[in-house]
């Protein structure tokens, strides 16, 4: 079948390049040319039109076309015949069978035209996508007023040096480094960098054996309570972190809630009836209080008293701030009884999905098996371009860079909640990348969230972070990522519609 006859509103429609696209123009003709030939848009033996035709349809240059052609040659998608042009290839790789035959089984099947009915999955699987958990537009880059925890400020990623990192990883020799099967080991340049560059701003000090990568932080707690708290009790702060109570509750056989005050975690009480006890003392989830050094102590006799282990997720320290929050927990503790999380994802970015375990060598060395079992390692390159990027010193430099824009953002953000919602109760740590705000008496977060959202305005409702599920006044703003300009506006509009909410 020929087609490079078709029209030219046939090729526009079939090979769409977006302006707004990352990907180089010539890359995206040859992505958009290999969907439709593997679609059978484009079938076997299918003429496509001269490079000169083509550039004149798409308004690109025809250079590109060449390139983009040349290569799928290279990469037999494409053939050429001589003095005809261009041709998609006789011998099509095998592909599942076309979209529509394949639907029309799967609804004859669920529509019960099948004499073999499939398994009820409604009784063999758990409600884990009913758990409470924190809910962020997938698209909040695009809202103007985003006071989204936990999420970079694009225009602050350090592109170049990220960039180096990712390229240096892909030399010759750094990839024979990471590029076989780890099986249950870690990347040993990536230990080392943790080891003498990043836990000892913490005070932690920790040898290799004890130090564990893990895919964020949420995946070492997920691993943890998999290892340790079957048919176990543990305490959560209340209010905390929604994750981690959904996570132990997975395993654990009771999550009983730990109240916190103006100090974080208070120790004394139903602690002592806990296996394990997770516990955020440098800036409480969500809270942000930093627990001072007299309660961190009594914390760690009133654990050792009653055997508790302590997880630590030292969240949010990697936030530059001119005044560094108290040493971890972990620092203080002389007994291996604090088993310590931290991550890379909030000073650098999310998406890197990178955190770690440091824990004793007998807990690390089956933690090491577990995961073997759940993913075997996570993935080389990324810990190697993480290692070269602190190595490097772009790390350190990232979080010198972004300070003073942070706190100036912070400062912004406090001044605005003072001068706009008044009425509100805050609170925000120095150094804690989020506001704690407890609405007027009577106001439904949840409710303002959602028509805040209608407004352009992100903020989290803060009914997730309670073990009761019901309406709380409480609510999180972070500030990593909206622009210092727009703070002013977008608390305005906030305090607006908790004022037309009240009256409501």
């Amino acid at each position: 079948m020929a087609t490079a006859g078709k029209g030219n509103t046939f090729w526009n429609r079939l090979l769409q390049l977006p302006a707004d696209s990352a990907l180089s123009l010539q890359a995206q003709l040859r992505q958009q040319i290999v969907s439709a030939i593997l679609s059978r848009q484009l079938p076997e033996g299918s003429a496509l039109p001269s490079s000169r035709e083509l550039a004149a349809t798409l308004g690109i240059a025809r250079n590109t076309v060449i390139l983009a052609f040349q290569q799928l040659v290279d990469e037999h998608f494409l053939e050429t015949r001589p003095r005809r042009g261009y041709f998609v290839v006789q011998q099509l790789p095998s592909v599942a069978p076309p979209a529509s035959t394949a639907n029309a089984d799967i609804a004859a099947r669920s529509d019960g035209g099948s004499e073999t009915p499939g398994p009820d999955w409604s009784e063999r699987l758990p409600d884990i996508s009913g758990l409470r958990a924190i809910v962020k537009p997938n698209d909040w880059q695009n809202y103007p007023y985003p006071f989204i925890y936990g999420q970079f400020d694009p225009a602050l990623f350090p592109t170049a040096d990220w960039r180096e990192c990712s390229r240096m990883a892909l030399a010759v020799l750094e990839i024979r480094g990471w590029a076989s099967d780890l099986i249950d080991r870690d990347d040993p340049l990536l230990i080392e960098q943790l080891q003498r560059h990043v836990l000892p701003r913490r005070g932690v000090w920790a040898n290799p054996d004890e130090i564990m990568v893990t895919l964020g932080a949420q995946h070492a707690l997920y691993l943890l309570a998999d290892l340790l708290m079957r048919d176990a009790v543990v305490g959560l702060e209340e209010p905390g972190y929604s994750d981690a109570r959904a996570i132990f509750g997975m395993r654990a056989r009771e999550v009983v809630p730990l109240p916190v005050d103006d100090s974080g975690l208070r120790p004394e009480g139903e602690l002592a009836r806990c296996d394990y006890a997770f516990v955020t003392p440098s800036y409480q989830c969500p809270t942000t209080v930093t627990m001072p050094l007299d309660r961190r102590e009594a914390l760690l006799a009133e654990a050792h008293r009653h055997d508790v282990v302590l997880i630590e997720d030292d969240y949010d320290t990697e936030n530059p701030a001119l005044t560094q929050p108290i040493p971890a927990l972990k620092s203080l503790d002389r007994e291996g009884r604090v088993i310590y999380v931290g991550s890379l994802s909030k000073s650098f970015v999310p998406g890197i999905r990178l955190g770690y375990i440091v824990a004793p060598s007998s807990v690390i060395r089956q933690a090491r098996a577990l995961r073997r079992y759940m993913l075997r390692h996570p993935p080389a390159n990324n810990q190697r371009a993480t290692a070269l990027f602190i190595s490097l010193g772009h790390h350190d430099a990232l979080l010198r860079r972004v300070a003073p824009i942070f706190q100036r953002r912070a400062a912004v953000l406090r001044d605005m909640l003072a001068r706009h919602l008044p009425q509100c109760r805050v609170q925000n740590s120095p150094g804690a990348s989020s506001f704690w705000v407890e609405g007027p008496p009577g106001l439904d977060a949840r409710k303002l969230g959602d028509v805040a959202l209608r407004h352009g305005v992100i903020i989290e409702p803060g009914d997730v972070f309670f073990a009761a599920d019901g309406p709380s006044p409480h609510f999180r703003l972070g500030y990593t990522g909206i622009a210092e300009e727009r703070i002013e506006e977008g608390v305005r509009l906030l305090a607006q519609l908790i004022e037309h909410e009240r009256r409501r």
